[in-house]
């Protein structure tokens, strides 16, 4: 009879608990005598898990709730910390939430517990100093992106590349099939979505600027319809009190809560820098990037940066792929040039989809099942 695992875990938000719960359905079908505890959200308690604290406590965002909550954050750390020593388990997950779940896992390697942290914080890209810590911290990361698995190997951190969830989740279609739906669209009006970020800061800096851009494409064009999702009803009414003060002549449908949507009916984006890139190349939809932010954040941030860009899909190409409008640079004169070439040059199209397809093969490798045999590899089963 196989003995009982113990597995802790510590997921601090909802992607967190979504990829806790894969994560925990994985390693259920390689070994079925696990027990998880530690703190997570719903998903993972449906899978058994027993989370000794509300996963919401630790969903904290901003410095200022932050600072707001730092007692109660290290309460429970400790608190956790202490259990976990306690508990003895097997192997320590630590998923995303690195701010919480990197010291915790310094203290708990030192105490003699094997640690594993799931999703790499973006070191390879700015403050590449914490890969210090990581080292001391982490005894295995689990990683979505290849070259975030090539940065930790350089730097002598054991590691796995996964691939990558949202890979697996979304459908692949072979490029010849995408030629021939392209084609059967070349004769229809036109579809834009916007996407100018999750956050009020990002659509109070991008929002109008991308609305004006696709009122200038649709004056080309003629015709054209823009969707843009929305996470929240907070961002919803901001996008609509923008539309309500300036009348930008454009056949506009928000979608609340619907990326993928909006995604699958759009012909090309416009969208922030950020994973929603990642979710446009896999959807293999042709896209332009575009991002503002104040001139002090800029300018600290382009000092930091160790990458030549800011998109996961040419940092994964390593070369200017997709437009990249930055700052100064994200005009409505522009992004106007790069929406009308994503949405009519026939060339672009057929390129940016053979590249999109690849990228799509080469990150689909079913992650929970790879983080689980990952993590599995560590036990003394």
């Amino acid at each position: 009879m196989t003995r009982k695992l113990r597995i802790a875990i510590v997921a601090g938000e909802v992607s967190g608990d979504n990829l806790g719960a894969g994560l925990m359905i994985a390693l259920k079908d390689q070994y079925p005598n696990i027990e998880f505890a530690g703190i997570g959200g719903e998903n993972m308690i449906a899978q058994g898990f027993q989370s000794r604290y509300p996963m919401e406590r630790l969903s904290v965002m901003g410095f200022s709730e932050v600072i707001g909550r730092l007692f109660e954050l290290l309460k429970i750390r400790k608190t956790l910390r202490n259990w976990v020593i306690d508990w003895q388990p097997d192997v320590f997950i630590g998923i995303d939430a690195p701010d919480f779940n990197l010291d915790l896992e310094l203290a708990l390697k030192q105490a003699g517990i094997t640690t594993v942290h799931y999703v790499s914080p973006s070191v390879w890209a700015w403050r590449q100093g914490r890969i210090k810590k990581i080292k001391n911290a982490v005894n295995h990361m689990l990683t979505f992106l290849p070259f975030e698995a090539e940065f930790y190997r350089q730097h002598q951190v054991p590691v796995s590349f996964i691939g990558h969830t949202l890979a697996d989740k979304l459908p692949q279609k072979s490029l010849t099939e995408l030629l021939v739906e392209q084609d059967a669209k070349t004769n229809k009006t036109k579809t834009l979505a916007l996407l100018p970020g999750s956050r009020s800061s990002e659509v109070e800096k991008l929002g109008a600027l991308f609305l004006q851009v696709a009122a200038e494409v649709k004056a080309q064009l003629g015709e054209l319809n823009v969707v843009i999702p929305t996470p929240n009803r907070a961002r919803t009414e901001q996008v609509q009190a923008m539309l309500n003060t300036h009348d930008y002549k454009l056949n506009v449908e928000i979608l609340e809560k619907g990326s993928d949507e909006a995604l699958t009916r759009s012909d090309a984006v416009l969208v922030a820098s950020g994973t929603a890139t990642l979710q446009t190349m896999l959807l293999k939809k042709p896209m332009v990037v575009a991002y503002k932010m104040s001139a002090m954040s800029f300018a600290i941030i382009s000092r930091l940066a160790k990458t030549k860009w800011v998109s996961l899909p040419n940092i994964l190409e390593q070369a200017d792929w997709i437009p990249e409008r930055l700052q100064d640079d994200a005009t409505v004169a522009q992004l106007k040039v790069d929406v009308l070439a994503a949405l009519t040059d026939e060339h672009k199209m057929t390129e940016f989809l053979t590249k999109a397809c690849y990228w799509h093969e080469q990150l689909a490798l079913n992650a929970d099942e790879q983080a689980a045999k990952a993590v599995l590899s560590l036990i003394e089963l």
